[in-house]
């Protein structure tokens, strides 16, 4: 089987100080588990998998057009500045002009070692690779911008991670793979050519309509601003949201140790490495708008003089909490049956959200509750909660359609932490219809499936995930 992939690779054409040139290193005995034949149609890939996929997509056979590369990059992690990241076990394959016209980058994610490695092994285990595999589709299937998986390929191999499990490869596509750390490196070493190079192939690629480095900031803050109020709405929690991993194009991008809120509670951490919870559900935003001031930063040195544009970057990053501000009420106001909000609804916004960390409800049962008449049931305090329905009901009277309204934005269905571990647990075993299961279902989230009533369930005590990891 020779498979075709149509490669157009700008990013290869951009001069070797953006990546180390690298083909992904052969495994021993690859297995396909997973093809997503819808993402692959708009690739112009075939829809089913077909003799020899495996081998392609876990990198034992490049495909022709490829031009396999390691991304170099820099980063703040946990506020602390690494000045040299990269790609350390993730290599590109090339780019695709999809059906739709979006350019998208092929990866392979657990490819073998890279100059940017920094010790590791380069490869990825089972877990992470269908956690991220059944993440990031859910997220696009919650309407929210990601990277997407196109394939899953057990390796054959065995990695270590405090013990030893199997390995696997992930196709990861995205948009681009450019983040605030792609930017971060040149500027940190004074790569002013590399710099401007970067800005224009970044604004060519996402925002052709940006005017100079600073038009670029202010597509980034949109962007972004809604990226993070669309992960509040459904109560996402990123767990790593360091520079290197946010991206120019405003995708999700690195489902490490990653989850979604079970009981509401706005300083909610899983990542076990977040120990001081930088990155706690609430503070989400905040890190947004940190992160856009590294890019700022970056930004402005490529200008002759940098202090001449210093005060029209401070007012683009000044201006992000109004922007997500403005987007969460949009979103959230959307979730309680209200079209058109106004200011004065981030008040009975806020004081539901109250009630629930108060009384430790489910965040997406309860908002999908609200569609249904059966809200007061997920709290301890159902008095209390009727104080608030009532101010509630009074203001959404005359909306068309609030109950349509809440049914299309909040969803029934999220990756539960707990499912997710039973999945993973499962597949190690050989059992992969807990994974197949969960991506049918949660491919259409909003509606009410009967059949997987049981993936809706809030976890019992001992089922609650209480830490996430990387895996790396």
């Amino acid at each position: 089987m020779t498979l075709h992939i149509p490669f157009d690779n700008s990013f290869a054409r951009l001069p070797t100080a953006f990546y180390a040139a690298q083909k992904p290193h052969p495994v021993k005995s690859p297995r396909l588990v997973a093809w997503n034949g819808a993402l692959a149609r708009i690739l112009g890939l075939p829809e089913e998998a077909e003799d020899g996929f495996a081998e392609v997509f876990a990198g034992n056979a490049v495909p022709d057009g490829a031009e396999p590369l390691a991304q170099l990059y820099s980063g703040h992690q946990f506020g602390q500045y690494n000045p040299q990241l990269g790609d350390g076990r993730a290599i590109l394959l090339g780019e695709v002009v999809g059906s739709d016209g979006i350019r998208r980058d092929i990866q392979l994610k657990g490819a073998g070692r890279t100059p940017f490695s920094r010790g590791g092994d380069g490869r990825a285990w089972l877990g992470p690779v269908l956690r991220e595999y059944v993440v990031s589709e859910a997220m696009h299937a919650l309407g929210i911008p990601t990277t997407r998986a196109l394939a899953a390929v057990e390796t054959g191999e065995e990695v270590w991670r405090e013990t030893v499990l199997p390995g696997a490869v992930l196709t990861r596509v995205a948009r681009s793979h450019l983040r605030v750390g792609t930017f971060q490196v040149f500027a940190a070493r004074g790569d002013t050519e590399s710099l401007k190079r970067l800005t224009d192939y970044a604004i060519a690629r996402h925002y052709p309509e940006a005017d100079g480095p600073m038009g670029l900031l202010r597509a980034v803050r949109a962007a972004q601003a809604e990226l993070i109020a669309a992960w509040l709405s459904v109560g996402f929690i990123h767990g790593v949201m360091n520079t290197d991993n946010s991206s120019i194009s405003g995708e999700t991008i690195d489902y490490g140790p990653c989850a979604f809120l079970d009981v509401y509670h706005p300083a909610t951490v899983f990542s076990s490495i977040d120990r001081g919870g930088r990155y706690a559900y609430a503070s989400q935003p905040d890190i947004a708008v940190w992160n856009l001031a590294q890019l700022a930063t970056a930004l402005i040195q490529q200008y002759d003089d940098p202090q001449a544009v210093v005060e029209e970057a401070t007012e683009i990053v000044h201006g992000m909490p109004g922007m997500i501000h403005r987007a969460w009420l949009a979103r959230f106001a959307a979730k309680i049956g209200i079209a058109e909000p106004r200011e004065e609804d981030a008040g009975l916004v806020a004081d539901l959200l109250t009630l629930m960390a108060e009384g430790q409800a489910d965040f997406t049962n309860t908002f999908r509750a609200l569609a249904t008449g059966k809200a007061r049931d997920q709290f301890t305090d159902r008095d209390a909660f009727d104080r608030w329905a009532e101010s509630w009901r009074a203001r959404i009277v005359g909306e068309a359609d609030a109950e349509g309204l809440m049914l299309r934005s909040n969803p029934a269905f999220i990756p539960r932490n707990h499912r997710m571990e039973e999945m993973i647990a499962a597949a190690v075993a050989g059992d992969y219809a807990p994974f197949h299961r969960l991506n049918t279902v949660l491919s259409t989230p909003y509606e009410d499936q009967l059949e997987a009533d049981d993936l809706t369930r809030a976890p019992l005590p001992e089922e609650v995930v209480p830490a996430t990891f990387c895996g790396t």
